[in-house]
C-alpha cells in the first residue's frame, strides 16, 4: 500500500521492482527493496513507524536494504529493546475487516486484550527484532490513544503515552497485560527514560507541562511547567539536561533535571517536533515539522554549551522523527510528506542521503547491531 505512492516518487529504474513489491504489499507479506549502492552506514537497523501507510520500515545500515511489513494498526512511534530483542509499535487500531491485512502467511498472532471496547481504541504491536516479516506476535489493545512507546532498560516492561486517558500504561511483557495506569498533565505525548534507568520524563501537550514519573514507584513524582504545547524531550546522555520541544512557540525548553526547572528555552525552526541528543553530548537535533498544510523542512543543531542554534540544515517535507546512533556517526529524520528518511553526517553536519520507507513516516529509532 505505502510503496504504491512510493513509486511515483522513485527513479524510473526502480518502477518495475516497486510494482512488484505494490503487489506484495497487497497480499500483506514482508517487502523488501534494496537501494542503488551507496556507502555503508555501519551495523544495525533503523525502523520507521509509517503512520499513513499503516507499516514499519526496517532500514539494514550495512546492506541499504528496505523491508516493509503492514500492521494491523496505523504506527505513530516505534522502539526496539536489545534485552528482549523486540520491536514495539503503536499507534491507532484499524477497522476489524482490516486488522488481519498486515500478517505474512502462517505467523501466528495473539491478540491480547486489555479492557477494550469492541472498536479499536490504541494498538501495540509488538514484533521479533530478527523476523520482522512474519509480522507481530502480540497485538495488545491498550486504551484510547496511543502516541509513544518505550521499553525498560531490563526489557521487562514497556511504557506508552494514552493521549485522551491523560496516563501512562505500564505492560508487563511476560503477560502482555498492562500491570499499572499512571496519571499525567493532559495530553501526554512524547517521553523517554533517562539515562540511568530511574525516571521517564513525559510531554503533555495540552497543559504545558512535563510529568517526571518515578520508574521504581510508578508515581509521577514532579509536574514541570515548560511552555506550549510540548510535544517531546530528549536526554543529553550524562542525564543533567532534558530538552522539550515547544511546539507552538518555536522553541525547545531546557530542564535542569535536578532543580527540576527550566532554565533556558532556544529559538528554532516552525513547530519543533521530535528532540534527539548526540552521544558525545555536544549537539541537540531537533527535527522542525511546520503545519500540515505550510509543511516546513528544517533541522536546528543547539550546541548545549551555548544553548543557541549553530546550524539549519534543509531535509525533507514534514521533518518529524529524530534518532541517532549510539557511536553518534549519524542522525536520521523521518521526512511525513515525502515518505523518507534523511541520513545526517554529524561530523560534517550534512544530509548525505535520503532514503525512501513507507507512507508518512513519523516515529524512528535505532538499533545498533548487538548493542
Amino acid at each position: 500500500m505505502s510503496l504504491i505512492n512510493m513509486a511515483s516518487r522513485a527513479a524510473p529504474v526502480f518502477s518495475r521492482a516497486l510494482i512488484g513489491l505494490a503487489i506484495a504489499a497487497a497480499a500483506g507479506v514482508g517487502l523488501s527493496q534494496t537501494l542503488a549502492a551507496e556507502p555503508n552506514l555501519g551495523p544495525g537497523s533503523v525502523f520507521t513507524a509509517n503512520e499513513e501507510g499503516g507499516s514499519l520500515s526496517r532500514i539494514d545500515l550495512k546492506s541499504g536494504k528496505v523491508q516493509s511489513v503492514t500492521l494491523p494498526l496505523m504506527p505513530h512511534n516505534v522502539d526496539v529493546s536489545a534485552q528482549a530483542r523486540l520491536v514495539f509499535v503503536v499507534g491507532a487500531g484499524q477497522e476489524s475487516e482490516m486488522s488481519m491485512s498486515g500478517q505474512a502467511p502462517g505467523s501466528k498472532m495473539k491478540m491480547a486484550m486489555a479492557g477494550s471496547t469492541s472498536e479499536p481504541g490504541g494498538r501495540l504491536a509488538v514484533l521479533k527484532l530478527d523476523a520482522i516479516d512474519k509480522g507481530p506476535i502480540a497485538v495488545v489493545d491498550i486504551g484510547h490513544h496511543l502516541a509513544h512507546v518505550i521499553p525498560d532498560q531490563d526489557g521487562k516492561r514497556v511504557f506508552v503515552t494514552d493521549s485522551e486517558s491523560n496516563t501512562v500504561s505500564v505492560i508487563d511483557l511476560s503477560t502482555l497485560k498492562v500491570s499499572k495506569t499512571i496519571p499525567t498533565g493532559r495530553y501526554p505525548h512524547g517521553l523517554r527514560l533517562s539515562p540511568d534507568g530511574k525516571e521517564l520524563f513525559v510531554a503533555n501537550v495540552e497543559d504545558g507541562s512535563v510529568s517526571v514519573i518515578d520508574v521504581a514507584s510508578l508515581a509521577e513524582s514532579a509536574r514541570i511547567p515548560v511552555g506550549k504545547a510540548p510535544v517531546q524531550v530528549g536526554f543529553t546522555p550524562d542525564g543533567t539536561r532534558v530538552y522539550v520541544s515547544l511546539r507552538d512557540e518555536d522553541s525547545v525548553a531546557v530542564i535542569d533535571r535536578a532543580t527540576r526547572q527550566v532554565v533556558a528555552k532556544v529559538a528554532v525552526g516552525r513547530n519543533p517536533i521530535q528532540v534527539y541528543a548526540t552521544p558525545d553530548g555536544q549537539f541537540v537535533y531537533v527535527a522542525d515539522q511546520g503545519s500540515d498544510a505550510n509543511p516546513d523542512n528544517r533541522v536546528s543543531i543547539i550546541d548545549v554549551a551555548g544553548n543557541k542554534v549553530v546550524k539549519t540544515l534543509n531535509v525533507g517535507a514534514g521533518a518529524h522523527g529524530v534518532t541517532i546512533t549510539k557511536d553518534g556517526r549519524y542522525a536520521y529524520i523521518t521526512n511525513i510528506k515525502d515518505d523518507s528518511v534523511s541520513v545526517i553526517d554529524t561530523a560534517a553536519q550534512a544530509v548525505v542521503r535520503t532514503i525512501p520507507v513507507g507512507k508518512g513516516p513519523n516515529g524512528i529509532t535505532v538499533f545498533s547491531g548487538n548493542s
